[in-house]
């Protein structure tokens, strides 16, 4: 009833709401003067257009605001927006992203995400890359809901847009320096200027960022969960003529930090009285001594931030990548083109267990190369804006993976007595899978927004979209084990995907939209390791999926600018989702990716900024959501009606920023942020083992600013709650243990920045 009565609030509340969306956030005339909110253009459509006029729901965060909340990597963008759920369980690769309910949890590479990550412009398909460091960006922006039209394939839960600072044509020179709780370093620095005046101009970016990390190694003594990573890039802008631009970038990323350590839950029960109903440790009896895993490993604490780990693994990614963005005018009409290379590599050896034994140690090496191509020609004339455009992508993906499998215990395991019970045929103690996989992408687009009136405007856009990808899977093992045979197979998958919407301006400040949009996340083939019982069903491709999104939504400033709001609400026909889990077979647990019957997934979001006296902002922004399972049965069971993965009910967030201005021309700046959300599963199956509970988290900045304005010094702090916040777990229910990734605990430290 709630979801009913928030959908009706989104038509009668009309009059008082205003925007939430934009792409390419920019400060634009008049200019913010503290007692008014900024306007801001953005290129949602791909091109140029007021906050306003753009029927999108976006989140968008200025570079001043990517600063002050520190907005490091991807993850970081976790609750900051209404409905975008985004963890990185791993140290340096694939994070979880998730927008209003929509998004997938597996952790191998053959799968893309549901949520597009766009770098000025050049899609990012590699996992591997969407943890590179956020550094020298112009703005973020989260587009929520499909976006089948322009971004295309692989976007049905949402779109995230990362535009870097572009070459100045006046010299110009910033940096930054932060150090905080764990011995964090984090140094930024940027030089831009003319080469050639008026032609060419260049920019070069870099940072360095390192932790000690916040968990402590029991058996070793050391810190784990460290961070060490660097970036630099380099552009420049080339501008032969007045109807000529050419933006060329390269960029380069290191990352020699430690592999996710988690903390171990043993599940075996050593007790009558921690045996659960399931026949796993009741959660009371945990880290009491009563539970254990295979190897009978009891650990004493239950601290999340203090691990037992024979081996401390490390996650080694090198990301190099290089784009091209060439515009030519052809008086009304625009050409556009975006080339871009990327090659990434990992190396990552990671503690599967920790444990003081060797129970599974996984080794990871995977290599991706990606070519990609978009044209558009694209025109606002008149009554008429539209968008035609063409796209081709390559895919080059080899991945070679490890498991060694209770190694510590394979003579038990061998010898006639075999006191463990466990058969060796299903403890595979050392098993190497090898597998490439290439895709062809290609995909015809348009779009077009006529003005039917003055004030009534109508979208139209449509996109056809095809994935041609061969697979080729391999095993080898150390001792005579049965094998999953060699299999190869190929598959085209196609779709349509599209756009129709209707905006309609009540006044010069206020509009209203309704939009349908179909979304499409293309099929694949699964890229864990297979079963030998059933690796036929495991490695067959699986299907699309496709989103029908249908939301309405208005947008308004109100007060003279003082305030602007925004209210939507949306509902979706999610059909043939591709879902992950956990299974347990004969003691081994197996991994299994299929396509879902369908779900149901409807809610609403507003989002707010003000002025509401001088040099004081708030911004906020809440959610309630509603994502069940309408029909799914998999092996694990039957999930229908069950709530899915990474979807709170409730989640909101508040900042308030305040600038107190003294007599020497200087600025003392507080700022605090704030943001909830209720319980989430890890997992379809909707069991409280893997849960989260609701969390509240606050994060604060003290800043002073010089009158000029050109330094800034301060103090920061975030999670001063202190809560240790579970942001992933992966059940190894067949070893008797859950594996649980914490975010950091309270941190804080102090800053310096400068700029020129």
């Amino acid at each position: 009833m709630i979801y009913k009565r928030w959908c009706m609030a989104s038509v009668c509340g009309v009059a008082l709401i205003a925007a939430g969306g934009g792409a390419f956030a920019q400060t634009a005339a008049p200019q913010d003067t503290g007692s008014t909110v900024a306007e801001v253009v953005v290129t949602a459509n791909k091109r140029s257009e007021n906050l306003m006029d753009v029927p999108v729901a976006v989140t968008a965060f200025t570079s001043q605001a990517i600063a002050d909340k520190r907005l490091a990597v991807l993850s970081d963008l976790n609750n900051t927006a209404p409905n975008v759920r985004i963890s990185g369980g791993d140290a340096a690769a694939n994070p979880k992203m998730f927008i209003r309910g929509v998004g997938l949890s597996d952790f191998n590479p053959t799968t893309a995400s549901a949520v597009g990550v766009y770098v000025d412009g050049v899609y990012i398909g590699s996992p591997f890359a969407t943890l590179s460091s956020f550094f020298d960006l112009g703005q973020i922006e989260v587009l929520r809901g499909p976006q089948g039209t322009l971004y295309g394939k692989n976007t049905t839960g949402g779109a995230i847009s990362i535009t870097s600072n572009r070459p100045t044509w006046r010299p110009s020179a910033e940096g930054s320096v932060e150090y905080g709780r764990f011995n964090a370093v984090t140094a930024n620095g940027a030089v831009s200027g003319p080469l050639i005046e008026d032609k060419l101009a260049f920019r070069l970016a870099g940072q360095y960022l390192r932790d000690d990390g916040a968990t402590i190694n029991t058996v070793t003594g050391d810190r784990v969960n460290n961070a060490n990573r660097g970036a630099i890039r380099g552009s420049l802008l080339f501008t032969p003529t007045d109807n000529d631009e050419a933006l060329l970038s390269v960029t380069r990323y290191s990352n020699r930090g430690g592999a996710r350590q988690a903390k171990q839950r043993p599940l075996f029960p050593a007790t009558a009285e921690a045996t659960g109903a399931d026949g796993l440790c009741k959660p009371g009896y945990y880290y009491s001594g009563a539970c254990t895993d295979i190897s009978g490993y009891a650990d004493p604490s239950a601290d999340p931030y203090r691990v037992a780990a024979d081996v401390q693994g490390k996650d080694r990614v090198d990301y190099y990548s290089t784009s091209l963005n060439y515009t030519h005018h052809f008086g009304d009409i625009e050409l556009v083109s975006v080339s871009a290379f990327q090659n990434v590599r990992r190396n990552i050896d990671e503690n599967s267990d920790t444990s003081p034994a060797n129970i599974l140690h996984n080794h990871f090496i995977a290599y991706q190369k990606e070519w990609s191509q978009e044209l558009r020609l694209q025109a606002d004339v008149g009554k008429l804006k539209w968008v035609l455009g063409a796209y081709y992508m390559r895919d080059e993906l080899k991945n070679n993976s490890t498991f060694d499998v209770l190694r510590d215990f394979r003579p038990l395991f061998t010898s006639p007595s075999n006191p463990t019970g466990v058969s060796v045929d299903n403890s595979v103690v050392f098993l190497r899978y090898n597998y490439t996989q290439n895709t062809d992408t290609y995909a015809l687009f348009g779009q077009a927004d006529y003005s039917l009136t003055d004030k009534l405007t109508a979208t139209v856009g449509l996109r056809y979209s095809a994935d041609k990808k061969t697979f080729d899977y391999h095993e080898t093992a150390e001792e005579s084990f049965d094998l999953v045979p060699s299999y190869a197979q190929s598959k085209t998958f196609s779709a349509f995907s599209g756009r129709l919407g209707l905006r309609y301006e009540l006044t010069d400040a206020s509009n209203i939209y309704a939009t349908y949009n179909r979304g499409f996340k293309s099929g694949g083939f699964f890229g864990g390791q297979a079963d030998r019982d059933s690796y036929k069903e495991q490695l067959a491709p699986y299907g699309n999926e496709t989103v029908d999104a249908y939301e309405i939504g208005a947008k308004s400033s109100l007060f003279d600018r003082r305030l602007r709001l925004s209210l939507s609400a949306f509902y979706y026909d999610y059909k043939d989702l591709q879902a992950f889990a956990f299974v347990v077979r004969d003691a081994r647990t197996v991994q299994i990716l299929d396509n879902a019957g369908s779900a149901e997934v409807y809610g609403g979001e507003a989002e707010i900024t003000a002025v509401p006296v001088r040099n004081l902002t708030i911004t906020g922004g809440l959610a309630l959501l509603h994502a069940k399972y309408k029909d799914y049965k998999s092996e694990g069971g039957d999930y229908s009606g069950n709530q899915m993965p990474e979807a709170p009910k409730f989640n909101a967030s508040l900042s308030a920023k305040y600038k107190i201005e003294l007599a020497s021309g200087a600025s003392i700046e507080p700022l605090l942020d704030a943001s909830y959300r209720t319980k989430i599963f890890f997992d379809p199956s909707q069991t409280d083992r893997l849960s989260s509970p609701a969390v509240f988290q606050l994060n604060g900045q003290l800043a002073w600013r010089s009158p000029d304005e050109h330094f800034e010094a301060g103090l920061w702090a975030k999670n001063l709650t202190d809560k240790a916040v579970l942001v992933e777990i992966s059940p190894i229910a067949g070893l008797g243990y859950d594996m649980l990734s914490y975010a950091p605990p309270r941190t804080f430290g102090v800053f310096f920045r400068y700029h020129y």
